[in-house]
C-alpha cells in the first residue's frame, strides 16, 4: 500500500500548534507532530523534522535553516558577489549533509535555478567557486535526477571536458553526473549523448593515482549499464556496455588502473565491479584475459583473502566472465578453482561470499565436465554443501549451491555418490521447502543426483484450466 504523504507547511503547522495551543517545548512538539502523522500512515521521510526559526535579519516568518542558507544564496547570486555567494554555498551544502528531507525541501522552494545560476557565475573563472557549486548540485541531485534539465546537462559535461586537468573538480563533476544517472534512464542516454563516456573512461586513465577520482568515475560508468528506471519501458544498458568497450576503451582503462592500485583494496572493489558489469559479450570476456585481467583477478583472489568486500567483486567478476567457455578452462587452469574454494571456506560465515563462490563455481562447471572433476578434487562440492548448512536462510546462497550441485553431476553421474554421501539430498530438500525461488533449481538437483522427486506436468498441450 502507498503511504500517505504531506507537506511541509502541513507538519510545520501542526508543530506550531502544539507549542501555542498545548503549550509543548519544541523537542516534544515535533515528537508529538510525528507520533501523530505516523499513526497515521504518513511517510515523514521527506520531512523537515525541527521547529522553523526566526530569521537574525529581522523580523520575518519562521523558516528552516536550509530555506534561510538557500534565500540568502539568492540574494548573493544576484548581487553576483563570489564571495558572498561562496559563503552561502557553504552554508547551503552544510544544510544539505543534515538529511535528505532538506534536500527535497529545497528542491521544492527552488534551489536547483538558484545553484544553476551560481554555477554560471563561477564558469567565468573562479575554480573554487565553481568546486562549490558543483559539490552543491551533487548534494541537491542525489535521490532527486529528475531536477537536471537539459541546459544543466550540457553545462555538466562542458564543465568536465574544460576541467578534466583538475582532480577535484572532476571528481566532483561525475559525481554529479552519478546522482544525475542513478535510476533515470533519460538522463542517462542525454549524458551518453552529450559524450560523457569518453570523460569517465579518460578520468580514470588521467587520474590514475587519484583514488577518489578513479572511485567516482567506476561508480558512474556501472550506472551507465543499469536498467532501473521502472519508468521506462526499456534501457541501453546493453548498447552503453558495448560503447565504453569498444569506443573508449573500458576494459584496457579499469585493467591499466588495476595495476596500479595493487595495494588499494576499496578502489579495487570499484575496478572489479565495474569490469563485471561490462563482460557482456563472448569477445569482451577474452579480451579481459588476454589484457591480464585474468592473471590479476585470480592472484587478487589468493593473496587478499583478508578484504571480504574485494574478494565478494573478484568472485563476481570471474563469474561473469567465465560466461565464455573458454575462458571457463581459462580460469581453471589458472587455478582460479582451487582459490574459489579456498575464499568460500575462509569467509564461510559471509552470505555474499558463499553466494559468488557458488555461483562461479557453477559457471565454470556448466557443459564442462573436466571443470567439474577439479571442482569435485578441490572440494568445491563440500565447501558448498557447508555453505547450505551455514545460512539455510539465504535464499541466494541456497540456490546457487543447489545449480552447482545440479552443474556437477549433470554431465557426471559418477558424482552423484559422493556428493550425496556428504548430505545434499537433505540440504536441497530443506531449500526447496524454505525457499520458493529454489523449487525448480532444487528439483533439477534432485533429479539430477538420481533421488526420488515429484515433477508436476502443468500443461500437456490440451485445453483446459492449469493446475493450481
Amino acid at each position: 500500500m502507498t503511504s500517505k504523504r504531506i507537506t511541509q507547511e502541513t507538519f510545520d503547522a501542526a508543530v506550531q500548534e502544539n507549542i501555542e495551543e498545548f503549550e509543548m517545548g519544541p523537542e516534544e512538539a515535533v515528537k508529538e507532530a510525528m507520533e501523530q502523522f505516523e499513526s497515521q500512515g504518513v511517510d515523514l521521510s521527506n520531512i523537515v523534522k525541527s521547529v522553523p526559526k526566526v530569521s537574525a535579519g529581522g523580523p520575518q516568518e519562521p523558516t528552516h535553516d536550509i530555506l534561510q542558507a538557500l534565500g540568502d544564496l539568492q540574494k548573493s547570486v544576484a548581487s553576483s558577489s563570489p564571495e558572498e555567494v561562496s559563503t552561502h554555498l557553504t552554508r547551503f551544502c552544510d544544510q544539505c549533509k543534515q538529511h535528505k528531507a532538506c534536500r527535497f525541501l529545497a528542491a521544492q522552494k527552488g534551489a536547483y535555478p538558484i545553484i544553476l545560476a551560481a554555477w554560471k557565475l563561477a564558469a567565468a573563472g573562479d575554480q573554487n567557486l565553481l568546486l562549490q557549486a558543483l559539490n552543491a548540485l551533487s548534494m541537491l541531485t542525489d535521490g532527486q535526477p529528475d531536477l537536471l534539465d537539459a541546459q544543466g546537462l550540457q553545462l555538466l559535461v562542458d564543465t568536465l571536458a574544460q576541467s578534466a586537468n583538475e582532480a577535484n573538480l572532476t571528481c566532483s563533476g561525475i559525481r554529479c553526473v552519478r546522482h544525475a544517472s542513478l535510476k533515470h534512464e533519460q538522463n542517462r542516454q542525454g549524458l551518453v549523448k552529450a559524450g560523457v563516456l569518453p570523460l569517465l573512461t579518460s578520468a580514470i586513465a588521467q587520474h590514475g593515482q587519484h583514488a577518489d577520482v578513479v572511485r567516482e568515475a567506476c561508480w558512474a560508468l556501472r550506472i551507465m549499464t543499469f536498467d532501473d528506471d521502472i519508468r521506462v519501458p526499456y534501457s541501453n544498458a546493453h548498447n552503453h556496455a558495448k560503447m565504453i568497450v569498444q569506443e573508449n576503451r573500458g576494459l584496457k582503462v579499469l585493467i591499466e588502473a588495476a595495476k596500479g592500485f595493487s595495494d588499494n583494496p576499496s578502489v579495487l572493489s570499484e575496478l572489479f565491479s565495474t569490469l563485471s558489469r561490462l563482460a557482456v559479450r563472448n569477445e569482451f570476456c577474452q579480451e579481459i584475459v588476454d589484457l591480464g585481467g585474468l592473471g590479476i583477478l585470480v592472484t587478487l583472489l589468493a593473496n587478499c583473502n583478508n578484504h571480504q568486500d574485494l574478494v565478494k567483486q573478484v568472485l563476481s567478476a570471474l563469474r561473469a566472465i567465465a560466461g565464455n567457455d573458454d575462458v571457463k578452462d581459462a580460469i581453471v587452469r589458472a587455478g582460479g578453482t582451487e582459490s574459489i574454494v579456498a575464499a568460500m571456506t575462509q569467509h564461510l560465515a559471509n552470505p555474499q561470499v558463499c553466494e559468488q563462490s557458488c555461483a562461479a563455481l557453477c559457471v565454470l562447471a556448466l557443459r564442462k565436465p573436466e571443470n567439474s572433476r577439479v571442482i569435485m578434487e578441490e572440494g568445491g562440492a563440500l565447501a558448498a554443501l557447508q555453505a547450505m548448512k551455514a545460512h539455510p536462510q539465504e535464499a541466494g546462497v541456497q540456490k546457487q549451491a543447489c545449480m552447482l550441485i545440479r552443474n556437477l553431476v549433470a554431465r557426471s553421474q559418477d558424482f552423484s555418490k559422493p556428493i550425496l554421501d556428504l548430505g545434499a539430498e537433505a540440504l536441497i530438500s530443506q531449500a526447496r521447502a524454505a525457499h520458493r525461488d529454489c523449487e525448480d533449481v532444487a528439483k533439477a538437483a534432485l533429479r539430477d543426483l538420481g533421488c526420488r522427486v515429484e515433477l508436476k506436468e502443468l500443461w500437456t498441450g490440451q485445453k483446459g484450466n492449469l493446475a493450481p
